[in-house]
């Protein structure tokens, strides 16, 4: 299927979704289609520490490319909020929102920018290992911690796992919105998951959310216009020494959602709701869509 056709079927998958309140559904198509008992040992073993030797040089292989891509890809982000995690010295899990596969890298623009590249990790559900090509390559070789929905996988390996890094004072990117919805620029609902983590390891939230503006006049392939990212920082959440785990992971979340909601209304100029606009889709203004539509 062509892209412009698919992103338009994404774009009415996420009509029905908000119809339909389900404000963290897969929205996008084209996954890939692996057998799950394949998937589930391929998780099970995955070296999520690179301990391997050779996975150890495919890491550095892969963090090259990746600050070299940063670096490229980001030369007109803005950053809002950098001195928010000039002074953070112990481990943290920043959160944003998810609208796109390269929506973590004006994260890690202003992680290179605070000296803590090296210990920046992020979370990616485990289908991602199933990609092909160099993407693949990436979720496979990068500072990745898949999760999936086994009992088992995720007491005895990936919950350690974020606890050594966490008191290695490692930096671990968390979407709690789940899946990715293309281009959107509301917040959604923020699930537990993160906030569980910090509360009962006693590390802050980073609340971060991502700005998406047109650049006017220029065009991705698909006729969707070009963006340009302003990454919003706002101070960290701690959770509260004199509350209960439960108390600190509700409490986190909630201040979570407000901060975001409150970056979004300020950077758009307008209320949260959640009536489908065209607008909600960045790139996809009148102009854009007139030529995705002559494609179509």
């Amino acid at each position: 299927m062509e892209k412009d056709k698919e992103r338009l079927a994404v774009i009415e998958n996420i009509k029905k979704c908000l119809v339909e309140n389900n404000l963290n559904s897969k929205v996008e198509i084209g996954d890939p289609n692996i057998d799950k008992k394949i998937l589930e040992e391929k998780t099970n073993n995955f070296d999520i520490f690179k301990k391997n030797p050779i996975n150890k040089i495919k890491n550095k292989i892969v963090r090259k490319i990746i600050n070299n891509f940063v670096n490229e890809f980001n030369q007109d982000t803005e950053i809002v909020g950098l001195e928010n995690i000039e002074n953070i010295d112990t481990g943290a899990i920043i959160t944003s929102n998810h609208f796109s596969p390269k929506d973590s890298t004006p994260i890690i623009y202003a992680i290179k920018k605070v000296g803590m590249y090296k210990k920046f990790n992020i979370v990616i559900d485990d289908n991602n290992l199933a990609m092909d090509g160099l993407f693949g390559f990436i979720m496979n070789y990068f500072n990745t911690i898949p999760i999936n929905s086994d009992k088992e996988y995720n007491e005895k390996k990936f919950m350690p796992a974020i606890e050594k890094l966490l008191k290695n004072n490692n930096l671990i990117l968390i979407y709690p919105e789940e899946e990715m919805w293309f281009n959107y620029r509301k917040v959604r609902n923020l699930k537990i998951g993160a906030y569980h983590l910090a509360a009962k390891f006693e590390v802050p939230i980073i609340p971060c959310f991502v700005e998406m503006k047109e650049k006017s006049g220029e065009y991705e392939e698909d006729g969707f216009n070009k963006l340009k990212f302003i990454l919003h920082i706002m101070p960290p959440i701690y959770p509260n020494k004199d509350k209960s785990l439960k108390e600190n992971k509700i409490m986190m979340h909630d201040k979570d959602y407000e901060l975001k909601k409150e970056a979004y209304e300020k950077a758009y100029g307008k209320e949260m709701s959640y009536e489908f606009s065209d607008e909600d889709i960045a790139g996809y203004k009148e102009k854009s869509k007139e030529k995705v539509l002559i494609k179509k």
